[in-house]
Protein backbone atom coordinates (compact mmCIF):
# COMPACT_ATOMS: atom_id res chain seq x y z
CA UNK A 1 0.00 0.00 0.00
CA UNK A 2 1.25 3.48 -0.81
CA UNK A 3 1.74 6.31 1.67
CA UNK A 4 -1.06 8.18 -0.13
CA UNK A 5 -3.45 5.46 1.00
CA UNK A 6 -2.15 4.68 4.51
CA UNK A 7 -0.30 7.73 5.91
CA UNK A 8 0.31 7.64 9.65
CA UNK A 9 -1.67 4.46 10.35
CA UNK A 10 -0.79 0.99 11.55
CA UNK A 11 -1.80 -2.33 10.03
CA UNK A 12 -3.99 -2.93 13.10
CA UNK A 13 -5.83 0.38 12.57
CA UNK A 14 -6.39 -0.44 8.91
CA UNK A 15 -7.80 -3.87 9.88
CA UNK A 16 -10.41 -2.32 12.20
CA UNK A 17 -14.05 -1.89 11.27
CA UNK A 18 -15.26 1.71 11.05
CA UNK A 19 -18.79 3.13 10.79
CA UNK A 20 -18.14 4.36 7.22
CA UNK A 21 -17.64 0.73 6.11
CA UNK A 22 -21.38 0.16 5.80
CA UNK A 23 -22.17 3.42 4.01
CA UNK A 24 -20.40 2.89 0.69
CA UNK A 25 -19.67 -0.39 -1.04
CA UNK A 26 -17.68 -1.30 -3.02
CA UNK A 27 -15.03 1.24 -2.20
CA UNK A 28 -11.36 1.98 -2.09
CA UNK A 29 -10.10 2.89 1.37
CA UNK A 30 -7.73 5.66 2.40
CA UNK A 31 -6.36 5.99 5.94
CA UNK A 32 -4.70 8.84 7.82
CA UNK A 33 -3.67 8.99 11.48
CA UNK A 34 -1.84 11.06 14.08
CA UNK A 35 -0.88 10.74 17.73
CA UNK A 36 -2.44 13.36 19.98
CA UNK A 37 -1.04 14.30 23.40
CA UNK A 38 -4.51 15.11 24.70
CA UNK A 39 -7.35 13.05 26.19
CA UNK A 40 -9.87 11.54 23.77
CA UNK A 41 -12.71 13.79 25.02
CA UNK A 42 -10.66 16.94 24.40
CA UNK A 43 -9.66 15.71 20.94
CA UNK A 44 -13.26 14.78 20.08
CA UNK A 45 -14.47 18.26 21.02
CA UNK A 46 -11.80 19.78 18.80
CA UNK A 47 -12.72 17.36 15.98
CA UNK A 48 -16.31 18.61 16.10
CA UNK A 49 -15.01 21.96 14.87
CA UNK A 50 -14.86 20.50 11.33
CA UNK A 51 -18.53 21.42 11.39
CA UNK A 52 -17.56 25.05 10.74
CA UNK A 53 -14.14 25.00 9.08
CA UNK A 54 -11.77 22.58 7.33
CA UNK A 55 -8.64 23.18 9.48
CA UNK A 56 -6.37 22.37 6.54
CA UNK A 57 -4.85 25.01 4.27
CA UNK A 58 -7.28 27.85 4.87
CA UNK A 59 -6.02 29.90 1.92
CA UNK A 60 -7.11 27.05 -0.36
CA UNK A 61 -9.81 25.15 1.50
CA UNK A 62 -11.56 27.96 3.38
CA UNK A 63 -11.47 30.88 0.92
CA UNK A 64 -8.69 32.52 2.89
CA UNK A 65 -10.63 32.67 6.17
CA UNK A 66 -8.75 31.28 9.15
CA UNK A 67 -10.30 28.23 10.79
CA UNK A 68 -11.28 29.15 14.38
CA UNK A 69 -8.55 28.50 16.95
CA UNK A 70 -10.66 29.00 20.06
CA UNK A 71 -13.23 26.51 21.28
CA UNK A 72 -16.79 27.18 20.15
CA UNK A 73 -19.33 26.58 22.89
CA UNK A 74 -21.75 23.76 22.07
CA UNK A 75 -19.93 22.70 18.89
CA UNK A 76 -19.92 19.10 20.11
CA UNK A 77 -23.73 19.01 20.42
CA UNK A 78 -24.19 17.04 17.23
CA UNK A 79 -27.34 15.70 15.55
CA UNK A 80 -27.67 13.30 12.65
CA UNK A 81 -28.14 15.27 9.45
CA UNK A 82 -25.99 18.21 10.58
CA UNK A 83 -24.18 19.84 7.67
CA UNK A 84 -20.44 19.82 8.11
CA UNK A 85 -19.13 21.91 5.22
CA UNK A 86 -19.62 19.75 2.09
CA UNK A 87 -20.51 16.69 4.18
CA UNK A 88 -23.51 15.53 6.20
CA UNK A 89 -23.21 13.84 9.60
CA UNK A 90 -24.49 10.27 9.24
CA UNK A 91 -23.25 8.69 12.51
CA UNK A 92 -21.40 9.68 15.66
CA UNK A 93 -20.56 8.45 19.12
CA UNK A 94 -19.51 11.12 21.60
CA UNK A 95 -15.76 11.02 22.35
CA UNK A 96 -15.29 8.16 19.84
CA UNK A 97 -16.12 9.03 16.22
CA UNK A 98 -17.75 11.34 13.72
CA UNK A 99 -18.84 9.79 10.41
CA UNK A 100 -19.67 11.95 7.41
CA UNK A 101 -20.85 11.47 3.86
CA UNK A 102 -20.07 13.82 1.01
CA UNK A 103 -23.39 15.37 -0.02
CA UNK A 104 -22.64 18.67 -1.76
CA UNK A 105 -23.62 18.09 -5.40
CA UNK A 106 -20.66 20.00 -6.88
CA UNK A 107 -18.19 18.02 -4.75
CA UNK A 108 -19.84 14.69 -5.59
CA UNK A 109 -19.49 15.44 -9.30
CA UNK A 110 -15.76 16.02 -8.85
CA UNK A 111 -14.86 13.42 -6.19
CA UNK A 112 -17.62 10.82 -6.40
CA UNK A 113 -19.25 9.15 -3.42
CA UNK A 114 -17.15 9.48 -0.26
CA UNK A 115 -17.77 8.57 3.36
CA UNK A 116 -15.27 9.25 6.14
CA UNK A 117 -15.00 8.24 9.76
CA UNK A 118 -12.83 10.27 12.08
CA UNK A 119 -12.12 7.95 15.01
CA UNK A 120 -10.72 9.13 18.32
CA UNK A 121 -9.05 6.19 20.05
CA UNK A 122 -7.79 6.61 23.62
CA UNK A 123 -4.29 5.21 24.13
CA UNK A 124 -4.01 6.39 27.76
CA UNK A 125 -5.99 8.77 29.98
CA UNK A 126 -4.02 11.70 28.51
CA UNK A 127 -3.30 10.59 24.92
CA UNK A 128 -5.16 9.28 21.90
CA UNK A 129 -4.98 8.58 18.20
CA UNK A 130 -6.99 10.50 15.64
CA UNK A 131 -7.56 8.13 12.71
CA UNK A 132 -9.52 8.92 9.57
CA UNK A 133 -10.78 6.29 7.17
CA UNK A 134 -12.17 7.45 3.84
CA UNK A 135 -14.20 5.18 1.60
CA UNK A 136 -14.26 6.28 -2.01
CA UNK A 137 -16.43 4.71 -4.69
CA UNK A 138 -14.19 4.15 -7.68
CA UNK A 139 -15.62 5.42 -10.93
CA UNK A 140 -15.61 2.91 -13.78
CA UNK A 141 -12.85 2.85 -16.37
CA UNK A 142 -9.29 4.17 -16.46
CA UNK A 143 -10.30 7.78 -15.80
CA UNK A 144 -12.10 6.68 -12.66
CA UNK A 145 -9.00 4.92 -11.37
CA UNK A 146 -6.90 7.98 -12.21
CA UNK A 147 -9.39 10.19 -10.33
CA UNK A 148 -9.16 7.96 -7.26
CA UNK A 149 -5.36 7.96 -7.39
CA UNK A 150 -5.24 11.75 -7.68
CA UNK A 151 -7.79 12.06 -4.89
CA UNK A 152 -5.59 9.89 -2.64
CA UNK A 153 -2.59 12.19 -3.10
CA UNK A 154 -4.57 15.42 -2.88
CA UNK A 155 -6.45 14.26 0.18
CA UNK A 156 -3.18 13.19 1.81
CA UNK A 157 -1.87 16.75 1.56
CA UNK A 158 -5.08 18.34 2.84
CA UNK A 159 -6.09 15.82 5.51
CA UNK A 160 -2.54 15.51 6.86
CA UNK A 161 -2.61 19.26 7.53
CA UNK A 162 -6.13 19.00 8.97
CA UNK A 163 -5.29 16.18 11.40
CA UNK A 164 -2.03 17.81 12.51
CA UNK A 165 -3.81 21.14 13.09
CA UNK A 166 -6.63 19.50 15.07
CA UNK A 167 -4.08 17.52 17.11
CA UNK A 168 -2.04 20.64 17.89
CA UNK A 169 -5.16 22.56 18.94
CA UNK A 170 -6.41 19.68 21.12
CA UNK A 171 -2.98 19.50 22.76
CA UNK A 172 -3.12 23.24 23.43
CA UNK A 173 -6.65 22.90 24.84
CA UNK A 174 -5.50 20.09 27.16
CA UNK A 175 -2.47 22.06 28.34
CA UNK A 176 -4.61 25.12 29.07
CA UNK A 177 -7.10 22.97 30.94
CA UNK A 178 -4.32 21.48 33.06
CA UNK A 179 -3.05 24.99 33.77
CA UNK A 180 -6.54 26.03 34.86
CA UNK A 181 -7.18 28.34 31.92
CA UNK A 182 -9.92 28.03 29.33
CA UNK A 183 -9.55 28.96 25.70
CA UNK A 184 -11.35 31.81 24.08
CA UNK A 185 -12.25 32.45 20.45
CA UNK A 186 -9.89 35.44 20.27
CA UNK A 187 -6.90 33.58 21.64
CA UNK A 188 -4.01 33.38 19.17
CA UNK A 189 -2.66 30.07 17.96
Amino acid sequence: MSIARTWGTTAAERAQTYPCDTIIEPAEDLFRGVDVAAPAAVTYRRLCHVKVAPYSYDWLDNRGRRSPRGLIAGIDDLALGDRMLIFTLVAFQRDEHVTLRLTAPHARRVFGDIAVTYAVVATSPSTCRLVAKLRVTPAPGPLGRLRTSLLAWGDLVMMRKQLLTLARLAERDAAQSRAGRGTSPSEPE
